[in-house]
């Protein structure tokens, strides 16, 4: 069974967010997206034209990856250096936004993918079943390229001892 760890994570980030795009209308940027940063120390807001679905799909990764997570440690996991004056003083890490974060959680849990427990927040058998069908998929592009890749696709042989 191909898993979401046996794929390289910008391919499935990138086809995640393309599926959440075209086949999930309750994961939408907000108005306020087109002009917010996504932390403290950036100075403009992303370049990117669909960085909402792009942060959702890697969000989604993430719980599935370590979940149970609250939204602090996904705050942390997507913080960067930032530095602070000017001269010699090092970089101080800062964690990114919270709204964003709270909003692609709250979107994801509308859709279906994501639930809240005691704990935090888990992926759904939804959510798992179809990240690993993009992962699957992902996979079997790479085979094309890379034949040697089709033994991670094949089942192994029951021994007949």
């Amino acid at each position: 069974m191909v898993s979401v760890k046996d794929v390289p994570a910008d391919l499935l980030i990138r086809e995640l967010a393309k599926y959440l795009k075209e086949n999930v209308p309750q994961v939408k940027p907000p108005d306020w997206a087109l002009f917010v940063k996504t932390g403290p120390g950036k100075d403009r807001p992303p370049m990117q034209e669909d960085w909402w679905y792009v942060r959702a799909a890697a969000i989604l990764r993430k719980i599935y990856l370590n979940g149970p997570v609250g939204l602090g440690s996904l705050r942390s996991a997507f913080s960067y250096r930032a530095k602070i004056g000017t001269g010699s003083r090092s970089e101080k890490t800062r964690k990114a936004g919270g709204a964003i974060i709270r909003n692609i959680l709250h979107q994801l849990e509308e859709a279906g993918l994501v639930t809240k427990t005691k704990t935090g927040r888990v992926i759904t058998p939804q959510g798992r079943s179809l990240l690993d069908k993009i992962a699957l998929n992902i996979l079997k592009e790479l085979t094309k390229q890379n034949p040697e890749l089709t033994k991670y696709l094949t089942p192994p042989k029951a021994s007949s001892e």
